[in-house]
């Protein structure tokens, strides 16, 4: 009876001690954006439903938007940048659509923004552990400094409506950009 008393105690007592040979820290520390290399179809779907919902919104609105700030002659991410420089274009997209999201809607429309915008923040977070982990000092190169500039200067002139529909209607090439992302080297 006493060796069973004893077992759960030896197992913590061996828990404290792993956990000072492997830190948090060092656990976290991993790079995997492989679940983005292929989208799984209810975030499709959810990010679907939510641009529908906001054409019907836009028919409504006066809304006028002629910013060109996802139009590119052709996938910039794809054909022209490096893996660092992916990494860090795909997360200013999403930190320029995660803040549209965030913006105070009705409430139905609110409501079925909730998947795609918790779906953007995981993608965020994990894009910047890894940009922390490949890439911590990575300079960007001229193409993406133009690009984030592009991005930069249009937070700064367009209307509040004007960058909501950009970003809420370019999603699906934010998408793309971060499974282009994920797959590093083997996207083309």
């Amino acid at each position: 009876m006493v060796c069973l008393n004893f077992i759960p105690l030896l197992v913590l007592l061996l828990g404290f001690g792993l956990g000072d040979a492997f830190p948090s820290d060092a656990l976290k520390k991993t790079c995997s954006l492989s679940k983005y290399r292929f989208l799984v179809p209810h975030v499709l779907e959810a990010v679907q439903k939510m641009q529908q919902q906001f054409d019907d919104i836009m028919l409504l609105s006066d809304r006028k938007c002629r910013t060109l700030l996802f139009h590119r002659r052709k996938s910039l991410v794809t054909a022209e940048l490096s893996v660092p420089d992916r990494l860090m274009l795909v997360e200013a997209e999403l930190d320029f659509a995660i803040t549209m999201l965030g913006l105070p809607a009705s409430t139905r429309f609110a409501e079925t923004r909730q998947r795609p915008l918790a779906f953007l923040t995981q993608a965020q977070e994990d894009l910047r552990v890894c940009m922390a982990i490949e890439a911590p000092s990575h300079q960007p190169s001229r193409k993406l400094r133009h690009q984030l500039q592009k991005l930069e200067t249009a937070r700064k002139t367009e209307t509040t409506g004007c960058l909501e529909a950009t970003a809420i209607l370019h999603l699906f090439q934010m998408l793309n950009d971060l499974q282009c992302a994920a797959r590093r080297d083997q996207c083309t």
